[in-house]
C-alpha cells in the first residue's frame, strides 16, 4: 500500500498539520501514523476509511492515485467546487488553521485546501477571511470573522485604518497600523481596546498584509460595558493617543 502512505503525508502536509495533529483527528497514536508514512506499516482500514471522508475521496482514490498529482481527480475537484461565475471563492483560516497557514500561505495548494464562501459586494480583488479571537479590537467580538483585501506593497498602507497582520512572530492579528514618518522599517500596531498597549514590529517580519474590507459576526452577540469602565478607557485612549502622536511625528 505504498501510494495510500504516501497520501497520507501528502495529505497531511497539505493541511500544515503536524503528525501529533493529524493522529489526534484520526484517533490513532503518532508513532503509528510515522509508521504510516515511512511505510514501516501498512494502514488500516478504518484509518483509511476516515481519511477518505475527512479529503472527500473514495477508498479507490487514496489507494491507487497519487493525489498529489495535478492531474488526478482530487485537486481538480476541489478547484471546481471553489468557482462560482468563473472566479474563486474567498478562502477561509480559522483559528485552529493558523498554525499552519504561517507555515503554507503561499502554498497554492495549502489554500486550495480552505473552507470557501462568496460576498456578492465583493469582486476584483484578492480577498481572504480571518477568524479572531480575543477582545483586543472591541467592540468587534471575539469569534468574528475579518475579510480583507491583499495589499501587495506596504506603502500602500493607511495609517489608522485596521488590518489582519500576517508575521514570523505574532502570527496572525487584527490591529490598526500606525506609520511612523521618521522609521519606515517599523509598524506600530493599536488595538481598538485601549487597555491594550500598542507595539512595533519590523516590516522585515511582516509576510502579509490584508486590509479589512467586511466584519462578519454572529447576531445578537454584543460586548457590554459599564458606564466607569468606559470612563477609564476613554481616558487611556486619549493618553495613549498623545503619546503616539509625539512618536509619530
Amino acid at each position: 500500500m505504498s501510494i495510500a502512505n504516501k497520501n497520507l503525508k501528502y495529505l497531511r502536509k497539505l493541511r500544515g498539520w503536524t503528525q501529533e495533529e493529524f493522529a489526534q483527528k484520526l484517533r490513532i497514536k503518532r508513532s503509528l501514523l510515522g509508521a504510516y508514512e515511512e511505510e514501516r506499516a501498512d494502514p488500516r482500514m478504518d484509518v483509511l476509511e476516515t481519511v477518505a471522508d475527512m479529503f472527500k475521496l473514495s477508498l479507490d482514490e487514496l489507494l491507487r492515485k497519487d493525489v498529489s498529482d495535478n492531474k488526478t481527480s482530487y485537486l481538480s475537484k476541489r478547484r471546481a467546487q471553489k468557482m462560482v461565475n468563473g472566479r474563486a471563492d474567498i478562502p477561509f483560516v480559522p483559528v485552529k488553521a493558523a498554525a499552519g497557514y504561517l507555515a503554507g500561505f503561499a502554498d497554492p495548494e495549502f489554500i486550495d485546501e480552505l473552507n470557501t464562501f462568496t460576498l456578492p459586494m465583493l469582486t476584483g480583488g484578492d480577498y481572504r477571511a480571518f477568524e479572531i479571537i480575543g477582545d483586543s479590537m472591541m467592540p468587534t467580538p471575539s469569534g468574528s470573522v475579518i475579510v480583507g483585501e491583499k495589499m501587495e506593497n506596504l506603502d500602500e498602507v493607511k495609517s489608522n485604518h485596521t488590518y489582519i497582520v500576517v508575521s514570523r512572530a505574532d502570527g496572525i492579528v487584527y490591529k490598526r497600523i500606525m506609520k511612523n514618518n521618521r522609521l519606515k522599517n517599523k509598524l506600530t500596531l493599536v488595538s481598538d481596546n485601549p487597555t491594550y498597549q500598542p507595539y512595533t514590529i519590523n516590516t522585515e517580519d511582516v509576510l502579509e498584509v490584508w486590509q479589512a474590507q467586511m466584519i462578519i459576526s454572529k447576531a445578537n452577540v454584543q460586548q457590554r460595558w459599564d458606564v466607569n469602565q468606559l470612563a477609564g478607557l476613554v481616558n487611556n485612549l486619549q493618553q495613549q493617543v498623545t503619546v503616539l502622536k509625539k512618536r509619530i511625528n
